[in-house]
């Protein structure tokens, strides 16, 4: 397949900027863009030139010119969207989660299973991003030993509108929402070991609302490995100064950080107040050069027929560990896995 033809699905915040790169990717046509929100199409309107505009989800699948679809929509919709998706023969890029529920995890592989010629991937950008797989490949080639540890973090500027109290019925709660990426790093950072046990605690420092959901807005959470290998995850959406995401992997002969300052550029400030470097403000700031690789991978993955680089069963096992440590969290007792 020279051209991959794509129609992109929800364009809110993220949305819109997946929808971006599309545009710029190597191989990739932005044939179709969807959403029920009359605000959101009118903004494709003017932004995405030639694209076909659907309110309606199936209306786009049974556009013959789609090969692809790229969801960028709310977690509770993941599942039935891929499989509706497959069952129309189009290609998927999902925005993480992948599901709420384990169960839905599972129809969602059962389902692509019957469809071998469909590609299928989950947007855990992280991967993609330069210096996680600069370090990924460091673990690969035995430069530190063997890793045994991982502290992983996702650390967001506070948000005094509340966006993400209002999104928390929904999303999962802290540990789904913004620890899956630290969950995933973790087993891929240590070679996708099988977790064994999890617990978890937390608090809500600013965000008092938050315990309507049984959320929280700041949670730390602990993972025990098979064979002995741990994780730490902390998420917090409350920081004043700007977004980290901050990953140490501790290993045998050595250690590795990804992150340890979140610095927007490589100026340093030095006035009466000190020394000091301006950070990033957001998680899309961090990971934007991730963002356009993972688009390039997955249009890649279909013009090439490679496996996906993520596969179902990770993101499988990320939720299933999300889902676990929430458990965790709620009941306030160690959850075995």
């Amino acid at each position: 397949m020279s051209t991959v033809r794509i129609g992109i699905v929800g364009l809110g915040r993220l949305g819109r900027r997946h929808a971006a790169n599309l545009q710029h990717t190597q191989g990739a046509w932005l044939q179709a863009a969807c959403s029920p929100l009359a605000e959101e199409r009118d903004w494709a309107a003017t932004a995405l030139p030639g694209c076909t505009l659907y309110s309606d989800y199936d209306a786009l699948l049974q556009d013959s010119q789609v090969d692809a679809v790229f969801l960028v929509t709310p977690t509770s919709l993941h599942a039935d969207q891929i499989i509706a998706a497959l069952r129309a023969g189009k290609h998927v890029f999902c925005e993480k989660p992948l599901a709420l529920n384990v169960e839905d995890c599972l129809a969602v592989e059962e389902e692509a299973c019957r469809h071998p010629q469909l590609k299928v991937m989950i947007g855990f950008v992280r991967r993609f991003d330069a210096s996680y797989r600069n370090a990924a490949a460091l673990l690969t080639a035995g430069e530190l030993g063997h890793p045994y540890m991982v502290r992983s973090q996702t650390c967001d500027k506070n948000d005094e509108s509340g966006f993400f109290v209002r999104f928390s019925g929904s999303s999962g709660g802290i540990f789904l929402d913004c620890s899956i990426h630290d969950i995933d790093l973790a087993r891929w950072l240590l070679g996708n070991p099988k977790p064994k046990r999890v617990w978890a605690t937390g608090t809500n420092a600013l965000h008092p609302a938050l315990a309507e959901h049984q959320d929280v807005d700041n949670g730390i959470a602990m993972c025990e490995f098979e064979g002995g290998q741990l994780a730490c995850f902390f998420a917090s959406r409350t920081l004043a100064h700007g977004h980290e995401t901050l990953t140490e992997i501790f290993a045998t002969a050595g250690r590795l950080s990804v992150g340890a300052n979140p610095r927007a550029d490589r100026v340093e400030i030095s006035d009466a107040s000190g020394i000091r470097n301006t950070c990033v403000q957001d998680f899309y700031q961090r990971f934007a050069d991730a963002f356009v690789t993972e688009a390039q991978v997955f249009v890649d993955t279909i013009r090439h027929d490679r496996p996906s680089p993520v596969t179902l069963e990770d993101a499988r096992e990320a939720t299933r560990i999300g889902l676990a440590i929430t458990q965790a969290f709620r009941s306030n007792e160690a959850v075995t896995l």
